[in-house]
């Protein structure tokens, strides 16, 4: 089973930036779309970004749309997720998953997550 493991979580103070990053542990990352989601204490699982296969499509929540950027490199096995303009209400904990796009629409494989980074963004 492939692995997912997130970096780059941090504290912040909001206007800062953030660059998260998930490497996975087996070259069949070439095969998945990928994405990024978010948890906050008390909250329910959000999409944040997402990426075809080859990079060469993105998709992105209305909440994070011209702020965050999500990339991949398909040699490294790794995704990208650069956070600017950073907000309070961006804290949570992020994480990575593996899947399939259908049209604009990830669909998750519940396998293929990682455990996540924490961002908290302080006023």
């Amino acid at each position: 089973q492939m692995q997912l493991e997130e970096s780059g979580g941090g504290l912040v103070q909001a206007g800062g930036s953030l660059r998260l990053s998930c490497l996975a542990s087996e070259r069949t990352f070439i095969n998945y779309a990928m994405a990024w989601f978010r948890q906050a204490p008390g909250k329910e699982r959000e999409f944040v970004a997402a990426i075809s296969r080859t990079g060469g499509s993105t998709y992105y929540a209305d909440s994070v749309k011209g702020r965050f950027t999500m990339s991949r490199d398909n040699a490294k096995n790794t995704v990208y997720l650069q956070m600017n303009s950073l907000k309070p209400e961006d804290t949570a904990v992020y994480s990575c998953a593996a899947g399939h796009l259908v049209g604009s629409r990830i669909i998750p494989y519940d396998d293929y997550w990682g455990q996540g980074t924490q961002v908290t963004v302080s006023s």
